[in-house]
C-alpha cells in the first residue's frame, strides 16, 4: 500500500474515484470542521473511514505534517505512451497539449509541476523510470492532491518516446534558456508536448536535439532562468490562454480596382 496524508491529497484521491483507495484514516484528537467534511464526503463516496492517534498517523506518514488525515491506496498503475497517444482533445479544445520531464528529481517540484499542469489543461503527463522522482506522497501533498486526477505516462526511454509522439503529429518544445523564439511568440494552437528539463541542468542533449522548437523565457533581472516548476506552470498557462482564444480574424484584402473604371 502506499501513503497519502494531508487534507488537498486525501480529499482529491476520494474525489478521484479512482478505485485504489482502500481506506481513510483521521486523527482522533481532532474534530474541526474540515476534517468532518472529509469524514462526510468518505461516508458519501462509499469509503472505509477509521479514526486513530494523532501518534499513529505520524508513524504511518513518517511526518506530522499529515494535517490529521491519511489514505492507504493500492499501487499506482501508470499509462504507456500509446495511451496518451490515444486521447482526444478535452471538450472545447482542438489539439492536445502534454507535459514531458526530463529528469525532474526533487519531489516538490514534479508536485507543483502536476498541479499546474491540471490547472492549465495539460491531457498527460510523461515521466522517464529513471532519472525522476516517484509519485509519492510528497509529490501528492506538493500538488494538493492534483497527481491523483493528472493522466501519468512512465516510459522507459524518453527520447525514443518523444520520437514516437513526433511521428503522431505532436511537436515536442522544448524549454531552454538559450532557445528562441519567447514563448509568448509562439502558436501553441498545434498538438504539442512541452518538455522541461532538470533543476540547475536543463534539457539533456540528446533530447534537446530532439525537439522541434526552443523556447525561451525572457530575463530581466540578474538571475539566467526560472525555477524549472515556476517557468513550466508560466509557459502552461500561456499555451492555455492562447488555445481557449481563436486566432485572430485575416484582414480583408483590399478592394481591387475594376477595369475600365476610374482615370
Amino acid at each position: 500500500m502506499d501513503v497519502l496524508y494531508g487534507l488537498h491529497p486525501v480529499e482529491e484521491a476520494v474525489r478521484s474515484g479512482v478505485g485504489r483507495l482502500e481506506r481513510v484514516l483521521l486523527a482522533r484528537e481532532r474534530g474541526d470542521s474540515r476534517l468532518e467534511k472529509l469524514a462526510r464526503l468518505c461516508r458519501e463516496s462509499g469509503v472505509r473511514v477509521s479514526l486513530e492517534s494523532r501518534d499513529e498517523l505520524t508513524r504511518m506518514a513518517r511526518t506530522d505534517a499529515h494535517q490529521g488525515a491519511l489514505a492507504l491506496v493500492r499501487e499506482r498503475s501508470f499509462l504507456a505512451i500509446e495511451d496518451l497517444l490515444a486521447l482526444q482533445p478535452q471538450p472545447g479544445a482542438q489539439h492536445r497539449f502534454f507535459l514531458a520531464l526530463d529528469g525532474v528529481e526533487d519531489p516538490h517540484n514534479l508536485g507543483a509541476l502536476l498541479r499546474a499542469a491540471d490547472g492549465a489543461g495539460v491531457d498527460g503527463v510523461v515521466l522517464p523510470e529513471r532519472r525522476s522522482a516517484p509519485v509519492s506522497a510528497t509529490v501528492a501533498k506538493a500538488s494538493a492532491g492534483a497527481s491523483e486526477h493528472v493522466r501519468i505516462a512512465r516510459v522507459t526511454n524518453l527520447v525514443r518516446s518523444l520520437e514516437q509522439m513526433k511521428r503522431s503529429n505532436i511537436w515536442v518544445l522544448g524549454l531552454d534558456e538559450r532557445g528562441t523564439p519567447d514563448y509568448t511568440d509562439f502558436d501553441f494552437r498545434i498538438d504539442c508536448v512541452l518538455v522541461l528539463g532538470r533543476e540547475g541542468a536543463g534539457l539533456h542533449d540528446l533530447v534537446k536535439r530532439t525537439c522541434d522548437h526552443l523556447l525561451r523565457i525572457p530575463m530581466a533581472g540578474k538571475v539566467s532562468s526560472l525555477n524549472v516548476s515556476v517557468a513550466g506552470a508560466v509557459v502552461m498557462y500561456e499555451a492555455m490562454r492562447q488555445r481557449r482564444n481563436p486566432p485572430p480574424p485575416k484582414p480583408a484584402a483590399p478592394p481591387r480596382a475594376r477595369r475600365g473604371l476610374g482615370s
